[in-house]
């Protein structure tokens, strides 16, 4: 005579049911690795050329269409909007876009980037390249101050000079 199988009465009947949990360990895996691919991965997904801009306390000005930007990167290399053209190519590139504006409009502003690392001079030879081909409407940016620095004093209002 045979022993019974493990589960069963050795009447023929097995007493095996369906499970009814739901293991979690792969749901929850496959969530931690994609939670670490986002995380890693919005950072990078920022458009653009990253520059270190300088500070200024000016008003940002108001626009109806949206500028075109040129980067200087630290390196010294120039982005049209995130395109990488050189000096040669960058006023007729400009020159393309000003006509495909629709007749009528306003021309549109050109605005310079430049990090704060890169010398003066490279900035200016750009702002001249462009200016020299024509566009008038050219603006430097710098980035805006998040509001008084913590631990900062307030500045004392200006006096005017007194008279000699």
């Amino acid at each position: 005579m045979g022993a019974p199988l493990a589960g069963g009465r050795g009447n023929g009947r097995s007493r095996y049911r369906p499970m009814s949990e739901i293991n979690v360990t792969p749901l929850v895996d496959v969530m931690l690795v994609l939670l670490i691919i986002f995380m890693i991965a919005a950072p990078l997904m920022t458009v653009g050329v990253p520059v270190d801009l300088p500070r200024t306390a000016a008003a940002p000005l108001n626009q109806e269409t949206e500028p075109l930007t040129i980067t200087v990167n630290p390196e010294g290399r120039v982005f049209l909007q995130e395109t990488e053209v050189t000096m040669d190519e960058l006023v007729p590139r400009l020159q393309a876009i000003m006509r495909n504006q629709p007749q009528g409009a306003p021309e549109r502003r050109i605005f310079v980037r430049g990090d704060r690392a890169i010398a003066y001079g490279r900035i200016m030879e750009v702002m001249g390249t462009i200016a020299g081909a024509g566009f008038t409407r050219v603006a430097l940016l710098a980035e805006q101050p998040a509001g008084p620095r913590p631990g900062a004093a307030p500045a004392a209002p200006a006096r005017p000079a007194a008279p000699r």
